[in-house]
């Protein structure tokens, strides 16, 4: 099935370079770009795609308002934020309005072809990027953990579950680390997101961050 696409950067030779790239892949379909936040979501309304690939720092609507605007639709786009800058708390604030993950502009193409694949599927780009650094790195804990699993109902099991996923661990790995298969650990985030009425999986590991459910710097 072909991932359909639409590119959003102020700077046209950064559209043009990834639309490039992605043409030339056989699984993935450009099928609209922009250069401001406001227009993506014009482009998005009409071209449905599955994936956007969105810059943070745009003129009329910059990247983050329109993630969110993005991310909170039923069906709304999976969105992958490119950025210059690795730690940077634009990038964070497009990460909790609900970013899947995001990429630096330099990576290289494999990369970027691999993101885009892995957040159309559903998952999060949190282990396999900086993301956990930059959520180490800008998050507050303004509550209590257990604010966060009493306010949202959260089982001991979908505790568990939330807290591997916020350390890096794939679904598979959560599975093994929890005796349990795979395809039950993804109803469970399924469920957490719910209820934590989450937009991606990255979102719900900020949340998790934020509520001190997870600690910056623990490790398995």
């Amino acid at each position: 099935m072909t991932i359909r696409v639409v590119v959003v950067d102020d700077q046209p030779l950064v559209r043009a370079g990834l639309r490039m790239v992605l043409q030339a892949t056989e699984d993935i379909e450009v099928v609209g770009e922009a250069a401001d936040g406001a227009a993506a979501l014009t482009v998005c309304e009409l071209a449905a795609p599955d994936v956007v690939i969105m810059d943070v720092r745009m003129p009329v609507l910059d990247g983050i308002q329109a993630t969110h605007i993005l991310t909170s639709k039923p069906d709304g786009p999976k969105v992958l934020v490119i950025t210059t800058f690795d730690v940077d708390e634009h990038v964070y604030g497009a990460l909790r309005a609900g970013a899947s993950g995001f990429l630096l502009k330099d990576a290289p193409e494999a990369q970027l072809l691999n993101a885009i694949r892995v957040v159309n599927d559903g998952a999060s780009l949190f282990a396999a990027s900086a993301t956990r650094r930059i959520v180490e790195h800008f998050t507050t804990r303004p509550r209590e953990a257990s604010d966060l699993v009493s306010r949202a109902g959260l089982t001991h099991r979908e505790v568990e579950v939330l807290t591997l996923l916020a350390r890096g661990e794939s679904n598979a790995e959560i599975g093994s680390h929890l005796f349990i298969t795979e395809a039950t650990v993804k109803t469970h985030v399924a469920r957490i997101m719910g209820k934590l009425d989450a937009r991606s999986r990255t979102h719900a590991v900020v949340m998790a961050y934020e509520s001190a459910l997870v600690t910056p710097g623990t490790r398995n």
